[in-house]
């Protein structure tokens, strides 16, 4: 079997998948590659037969179907489309041929990851990724000359990367690669006065709905940059980008002063200016002192408190997170399981992606294309419970799988029905439980620690946010058939690491 990554790798002759056509047959023995063999005609003066000619002609003109080659091309840039709005990925066949009895499908990392499929002349989604079920169209208008386009609608900041354009027809396959960019131009710039500060006045620009970062600078009257007091961007929920950026003015100097805030990709910005009269500028006054030092006394005790109740409701937090796991397994990861591209620490309690494969010993229960691991600790009945230290950054799943999952399958599938019990991360903060389809979760923050608990006679799977009395997610009833389960993790890309807590 040909993993998805060496079906990618260009064109060939044979099937990339079972029962998908036929390989074109050799020339005959007595007839060289290259070359046709002639029809004997009998019969006439002129030695030829009319019906041989016929059947010499009707060879000549009709090409054999089995010989048909070709090769996808795409764009030869990557293409550019607006947060909101739709976007077609083009490509088409070289030499222009019909694609109306071939499969054409998109997809994004892998051979399965299907953006969206056509095959048999209909199109079939029953197994599109859940974010772009109905937002794919494919216009057929072009099939009959090999040209295809695939409109995606409402684009979002998470449809951004690479894509693959892929036709198969019975006896041969190609594909190409596309590159989607995702570009949203924010809102214009809102500027507002807050406060005086070492002897000039403060000025704060305000901007959101950017993507991606976008390029933020101060401006004066004479068109010069100034430098800011202070700046700051942020990613909200959806992808999209703000940015903040201060700046001091003072009197005589940079009274007229503008914020930009723009987008490289689009090649267009937004700015606002403000102008601030002398008058405004506070006068030499030995109160001012008086003020500004109450001021700085008073903001110490605000932030002094601050850190106070926050730093003891985070230790408080510690300590229940641990009361909660006084009893839990004691959990170990699997090196015999652990797919070439993970490090395991050497007390076997961490796991995380490493720069290139590893050369580790073939294994019958090893992840071979999937970047996971089991833990060692296999489980046939009893309540057990164990924690997951997941952190901020980078996709991951965690749960429970039967023992045989990793076992002479090219890519795991994640689902019950495959025996794995689990919830996932995505790269860009998206938490889904995947059942079958998944089902996306909505919590009020993406928890940091994860509980996952295991009752194997009442059939239950449950997750925990750290330290809550309440499952934010729950697989129910489950049968396990008797099998053993194993703590299960998946290790995705965006510097993730996870850590078994104790």
């Amino acid at each position: 079997m040909r993993s998805a990554r060496q079906r990618r790798s260009g064109a060939g002759s044979r099937s990339p998948r079972p029962g998908a056509g036929k390989v074109p047959r050799e020339p005959p023995e007595e007839q060289s590659a290259g070359t046709m063999k002639w029809p004997r005609f009998h019969g006439s003066a002129a030695g030829v037969s009319l019906p041989g000619f016929l059947l010499f002609l009707i060879h000549l003109l009709i090409p054999s179907s089995e010989a048909a080659q070709f090769t996808v091309v795409g764009p030869d840039q990557p293409v550019t489309a607006v947060v909101g709005g739709d976007v077609e990925l083009v490509c088409h066949l070289t030499p222009p041929m019909s694609a109306e009895n071939m499969e054409v499908r998109w997809f994004r990392t892998d051979f399965s990851s299907l953006v969206h499929v056509y095959h048999n002349g209909k199109e079939e989604t029953d197994a599109q990724m859940p974010e772009y079920v109905g937002r794919t169209d494919l216009l057929r208008g072009g099939l009959h000359d090999g040209r295809v386009a695939l409109r995606l609608r409402n684009v979002q900041p998470s449809d951004e990367g690479r894509y693959t354009c892929y036709f198969q027809s019975v006896s041969f396959y190609s594909e190409a690669p596309l590159e989607l960019r995702v570009a949203a131009l924010g809102s214009t710039p809102l500027l507002s006065v807050e406060g005086y500060q070492d002897g000039g006045i403060r000025v704060v620009c305000r901007s959101a709905g950017w993507y991606p970062e976008p390029q933020v600078s101060w401006r004066d009257v004479a068109g010069q940059q100034v430098p800011p007091l202070s700046e700051t961007k942020f990613q909200r929920d959806g992808g999209l980008f703000g940015a903040e950026t201060s700046i001091l003015v003072t009197p005589l100097a940079n009274q007229n002063v503008s914020c930009s805030v723009g987008n490289s990709r689009l090649g267009q910005d937004k700015g606002s200016a403000v102008y601030i009269a002398e008058s405004f500028f506070p006068k030499e006054s030995p109160w001012i002192a008086v003020l500004c030092t109450l001021l700085v006394v008073q903001l110490g005790v605000i932030g002094f408190l601050i850190y106070f109740f926050t730093t003891k409701e985070r230790k408080a937090a510690e300590h229940r997170w641990k009361d909660c796991l006084a009893d839990a397994a004691a959990v170990t990861l699997d090196p015999d399981t652990a797919n070439p591209c993970l490090i395991l620490s050497a007390d076997r309690k961490s796991v995380r992606v490493a720069d290139t494969d590893q050369k580790l010993p073939t294994h019958p229960k090893r992840f071979v294309y999937s970047p996971c691991v089991l833990g060692q600790e296999g489980f046939a009945q009893g309540r057990h419970y164990w924690g997951v230290d997941v952190g901020r950054r980078g996709g991951w799943a965690v749960g429970v799988a039967r023992e045989p999952v990793s076992m002479g399958q090219d890519e795991v599938s994640m689902k019950p029905d495959a025996g794995v019990w689990a919830i996932e991360r995505q790269s860009w903060g998206k938490l889904w439980a995947l059942t079958n389809p998944k089902t996306p979760l909505e919590l009020s923050r993406n928890p940091q620690r994860i509980r996952v608990s295991l009752d194997y006679e009442a059939g239950l799977v449950e997750f925990f946010d750290a330290d809550q009395a309440k499952p934010f997610h729950v697989f129910s009833p489950v049968s396990f058939g008797g099998e053993r389960l194993f703590p299960f993790f998946r290790v995705g890309g965006g510097a993730a690491r996870l850590r078994l807590c104790p």
